[in-house]
């Protein structure tokens, strides 16, 4: 009996009419493997896993072979995205086992959970240097049978691995040197690739975290700006829709894998933000806001909420939504049609081809291969019309595709996630005044107060499931409504992110090993607890509690935060030096804690304060502490503060004269940056 009909996760969903006898993650499954003395097979995966579609039509939709794992087996599906906190710790074991990890994942573990062997994905035949997932299967199920204390002495081994790999170092204390920021950026230098941007080789992934740090860092903004400008000039942006698809396949940023994202397109937007504020470039506030658009067109929930991630596959074909040939071109753009296939480098022979569906042919994934200017010299036009005619292609092909069958979209909603996208509506409202941005972020977090939080205050982790708030639940999203005070001043929405704080601090801090760990101590007991320092997709758990609380020391004339933070920061920096560009949150906490204390008070009506806030969003000044409010009082910054449209500039809480007009605020902020 498949147990998964009535899951509330989408990927588990998918899997519901499988002949494979699943179990959800639970008590049900672990108690059926005791009792019938059974390995469990854990698989692990999301909805838009493009692997996790094949794997699935390959192996577990097939009936032979979902009868066999149903003879020697307990089955188990597990979403990664709702249960992040299995899949770190079974990942490990991958890890440990493999030399790498990915999705989907397969786990064979003792009845008491222990694993003692570990792979992603296995195809239906030996290819690709892999063995079949049927031998793998029946390797298993023959050694169980016949050589079981060998099972289990590998599951003792690796065990203790994952818990060692899981635990925290020694707890380290004293300040780091003060070389530490350079040689970090020496060394992501070395990593970098000064041609394409971005940092090592092929396969390629955003790494926005790190980005938004380098941004911050003089020395490191180069590197930065070269990889933003290659990767909405390539593959990985949606040249048609906007938004960002998961990774580049290769080092040109050319061909993605489809999926798009929550995460990566909330934290794309503040990167790019940030870099526009920063180089002054016009394109890079553009691509923020053609991502902003996709991520409410097509992420939005009439709730208010955002859904995780759209698929990577179209009628079982990968990318099938987002590429062209040259003739869909010519019978959709006529007399334009040769200058728009010569901007987004659509050619017969194709950059891109489904290797499980090679009938489908070859086909063109869009990205900008030949300038304005250059088609201009090329087409004997202006630029201005070159540019109205490349605006009018757009718009026609992208309504086009809209008749296209449509990714599928995983509507999870995350908490953790959901406070990077309020991060980033609520910054760029801060940057533009569109006060559009602003309702959505305020819908958002009415939305998650109403649904995603307990009675007692504590976040839950996924809407419509019952599933404990983590760490980065309380982290990411208390960084999400700093972000909105920041923007609008209710201070209600700071006081939810200081008692985020606060439970982040209590639940999930160790002061002995200077780490927090990513589950609270009601959590389900799993076989290794984990703490996460590394950003992956999202930025870690630690990284953002300590952000948090530096937010919350300098808004309210604190301490603990910093004082975490370092201990945090001293535990974790050999590994920052040595994989810089994985640690982007942490170095983003180093440079907080070590900037100068400056705090801007804003004081007056929305309307009054806004002439400020333009010329404040103006400036480059990313760790500054900004407390708009329409009267003084709530927080040490306000109090004794007064004014109808002025500008307060302080140094660790001590305050230049108020500025009354935008000019004279202006002069107070360059002033700032020497």
């Amino acid at each position: 009996m498949n147990r998964l009909g009535n899951a509330t996760s989408p990927y588990l969903q998918q899997h519901a009419d499988n002949p494979v006898d699943w179990y959800e993650w639970g008590d049900e499954a672990f108690r059926a493997a005791r009792e019938r003395d059974v390995p469990i097979l854990l698989s692990v995966g999301y909805a838009t896993c493009h692997w996790c579609h094949v794997m699935a039509h390959e192996s577990f939709e097939d009936a032979q072979t979902a009868a066999f794992m149903n003879e020697h087996f307990v089955n188990v599906k597990v979403d990664r995205e709702q249960r992040p906190d299995v899949d770190a710790v079974y990942m490990r074991a991958v890890q440990a086992m493999t030399g790498a990890g990915g999705w989907p994942m397969t786990v064979f573990l003792a009845p008491d959970r222990r694993p003692f062997y570990a792979g992603t994905y296995f195809p239906p035949r030996d290819a690709y240097g892999m063995p079949s997932f049927r031998t793998v299967l029946a390797s298993v199920a023959n050694a169980w049978a016949d050589r079981r204390d060998q099972l289990l002495g590998n599951a003792d081994a690796l065990t203790e691995h994952v818990r060692a790999m899981s635990a925290p170092k020694p707890a380290a204390d004293g300040a780091l040197p003060e070389d530490f920021a350079p040689r970090g950026l020496d060394n992501a230098r070395r990593t970098f690739d000064a041609r394409h941007g971005g940092f090592g080789s092929a396969p390629k992934f955003p790494a926005p975290t790190f980005l938004t740090y380098l941004l911050t860092q003089p020395d490191g903004r180069d590197m930065a700006v070269r990889t933003l400008d290659a990767m909405m000039r390539g593959g990985l942006m949606d040249q048609l829709g906007g938004g960002f698809h998961r990774y580049s396949v290769d080092e040109r940023w050319l061909v993605p894998h489809f999926e798009k994202m929550l995460y990566d397109n909330a934290q794309l937007v503040r990167a790019y933000l940030r870099a526009h504020v920063v180089t002054g470039r016009a394109d890079f506030l553009d691509t923020a806001r053609a991502t902003l658009a996709y991520m409410e067109r097509e992420l939005l929930t009439p709730e208010g909420g955002f859904a995780c991630a759209q698929d990577a596959d179209q009628e079982g074909i990968e990318g099938k939504f987002f590429v062209w040939t040259p003739q869909e071109f010519r019978d959709l753009l006529g007399a334009d049609a040769d200058l728009a296939l010569r901007h987004y480098g659509v050619t017969d022979a194709g950059n891109f081809q489904d290797p499980h569906h090679p009938a489908f042919g070859r086909r063109s994934v869009l990205s900008v291969v030949t300038d304005v200017p250059e088609l201009a010299r090329a087409f004997s036009l202006g630029e201005d019309d070159v540019r109205a005619r490349l605006g009018r292609a757009r718009e026609t092909l992208f309504s086009a595709r809209r008749a296209r069958a449509h990714p599928g979209l995983d509507d999870k909603v995350l908490t953790s996630w959901n406070g990077l996208a309020l991060m980033a509506f609520a910054d760029a409202y801060r940057l533009t005044g569109e006060t559009h941005y602003l309702d959505v972020a305020r819908r958002n977090a009415d939305f998650v107060r109403a649904r995603l939080t307990a009675p007692d205050g504590a976040p839950l982790h996924a809407y419509r499931a019952d599933v404990r708030g983590l760490l980065e639940d309380a982290a990411l999203y208390g960084l999400g409504l700093v972000a909105l005070y920041a923007a609008a001043g209710n201070l209600e929405h700071l006081q939810w992110a200081r008692a985020l704080w606060d439970r982040a601090r209590r639940d999930h801090w160790d002061d002995a090993a200077g780490v927090f760990y990513s589950s609270g101590p009601d959590a389900e007991a799993l076989v290794a607890p984990t703490t996460e320092t590394f950003d992956a997709a999202i930025m870690s758990d630690n990284a953002a509690a300590c952000l948090l609380g530096l937010h919350i020391d300098r808004y309210f004339g604190e301490d603990e935060g910093a004082r975490i933070t370092a201990r945090v920061l001293a535990g974790t920096a050999n590994d920052m030096l040595t994989h810089p560009s994985g640690f982007g949150g942490l170095w983003q906490a180093h440079a907080h804690l070590h900037a100068p204390h400056v705090e801007i008070a804003l004081l007056g009506t929305p309307e009054q304060r806004a002439p400020f806030e333009r010329a404040l969003a103006a400036q480059d000044l990313p760790f500054v502490t900004v407390a708009p409010a329409e009267r003084g009082g709530g927080l040490p910054l306000l109090e004794g503060r007064e004014g109808n449209g002025v500008a307060y500039v302080c140094r660790n809480f001590t305050c230049d004269l108020p500025a009354r007009d935008p000019a004279a605020f202006t002069a107070q902020l360059r002033a700032l940056q020497g």
